[in-house]
């Protein structure tokens, strides 16, 4: 897993892995910037049928865009979804999903005037493509 930034480099107490980590008390925190992103790779090729994220309210995404791909191939856009700014669980589901190694989530839009970018929690949801 990658993502786009971290505030103020300090990934011990902002970093990707809190958006994963089932606590409600961490986060990872984006720094400033245009357009922050996350992006996983999977361990087998899959086909996504919904996402789930929680953002903090007033430092959510406007618009998001998910993004897929098989390995060593160009990442396309698989959805579009436009989240409230708030602080509530949000599921976005993706219809008609292609088969995907790799996805990248686009966060674009921030509700924050600096482009940061809060995550509380972060699911992808789907199947191993058969």
């Amino acid at each position: 897993m990658r993502v786009s930034s971290v505030l103020n480099r300090d990934v011990k107490q902002y970093g990707k892995k809190y958006m994963f980590d089932c606590n409600e008390e961490t986060c990872w925190n984006s720094d400033q910037g245009e357009c922050q992103w996350v992006s996983l790779e999977f361990p087998d090729s899959v086909r996504v049928s919904e996402l789930k994220v929680q953002f903090q309210g007033g430092f959510s995404a406007k618009t998001c865009r998910l993004e897929g791909c098989l390995k060593d191939k160009d990442f396309t856009v698989l959805s579009h979804f436009y989240p409230e700014d708030n602080n509530s669980l949000q599921s976005f589901p993706i219809q008609e999903a292609p088969v995907v190694d790799k996805v990248k989530i686009m966060f674009e839009n921030s509700a924050d005037f600096f482009g940061r970018i809060i995550v509380y929690s972060l699911d992808i949801l789907g199947e191993k493509a058969s």
